[in-house]
């Protein structure tokens, strides 16, 4: 990938200040209306069906995390994807658990068949059972069986092409190696660190980033997409990096937001280690 397009769509989103509105687990709501302020983007948080299209309707990104579902969120979800699609938003599908329960699952599937999602981002796990490849899961985190390692990288970027070719969206799986595709072209991403995975929201905080750098460059999407991935592993080794003995996922929350906040375009352009597959 051009390392200038890593720049460019970093600071696309600086320049822009895309707001984005938040359907999401109330696990981590704090901390993705956080993450995307420390992005450059501007969230605003709302489930209540009543409320949701007139939210949708003055930002340019909906993102839809199954993550604690219930009857209300899942109208709200249906709702507000219906008016984001009629304006052309752009709408980012985290599957949080799918394969986990029957509705996680049938709740995804639905919104992937009713709505043009343009992003779906989540875990191997998450996205077998998207294409129907899988049937088992732990609860929230990947299957051991599902890693994405360098024995298994083609067939892992073959099931994100397919999910892509089946749904229109770019697919983000993310773990210790993140694959981001569309149905031609893949990426493979190797920043991050097994830390962020000790930490709640990692996943969910990614999930809102992506969506500030896709309504950001709406003409190079999938690199926008590969750049907010890079980003926020990059921002991972960073705050990583600052910890003592004596600090924990606690602190390490803070220094993750911290990097994410700092992060420049010549850092992620000299930072980032992608390559395309």
């Amino acid at each position: 990938m051009n390392a200038f397009a890593l720049k460019t769509a970093l600071e696309n989103v600086r320049a822009t200040v895309p707001l984005v509105h938040n359907i999401t687990n109330y696990v981590t709501v704090n901390d993705c209306a956080n993450a995307l302020l420390a992005c450059g983007g501007s969230p605003i948080m709302s489930d209540e069906p009543g409320d949701v299209a007139d939210i949708t309707s003055i930002c340019g990104g909906l993102v839809i995390n199954i993550g604690t579902l219930n009857a209300r969120s899942i109208e709200a979800m249906h709702v507000a994807g219906k008016r984001a699609a009629e304006l052309g938003h752009v709408i980012v599908l985290d599957p949080v658990g799918a394969g986990a329960s029957a509705l996680r699952t049938q709740t995804a599937s639905e919104l992937l068949d009713e709505l043009p999602v343009t992003v779906i981002r989540g875990n191997m796990s998450e996205v077998k059972a998207l294409v129907g490849a899988s049937n088992t899961t732990r609860g929230v985190d990947v299957n051991p069986d599902d890693a994405v390692t360098d024995a298994n990288l083609a067939q892992s970027a073959a099931y994100a092409r397919q999910l892509a070719e089946k749904t229109g969206a770019i697919v983000a799986i993310t773990g210790a190696i993140d694959i981001v595709a569309d149905a031609k072209r893949a990426f493979a991403i190797r920043n991050g660190h097994p830390i962020m995975g000790k930490m709640t929201g990692s996943g969910c905080m990614l999930t809102c980033i992506v969506a500030a750098y896709a309504v950001a460059n709406p003409d190079a999407r999938l690199e926008a997409v590969a750049a907010a991935v890079a980003g926020e592993g990059l921002a991972g080794q960073v705050a990583q990096a600052r910890m003592t003995p004596a600090d924990g996922n606690g602190t390490f929350r803070t220094y993750l937001l911290d990097a994410i906040y700092n992060m420049t375009g010549e850092q992620l352009e000299k930072g980032a280690i992608v390559e395309e597959l």
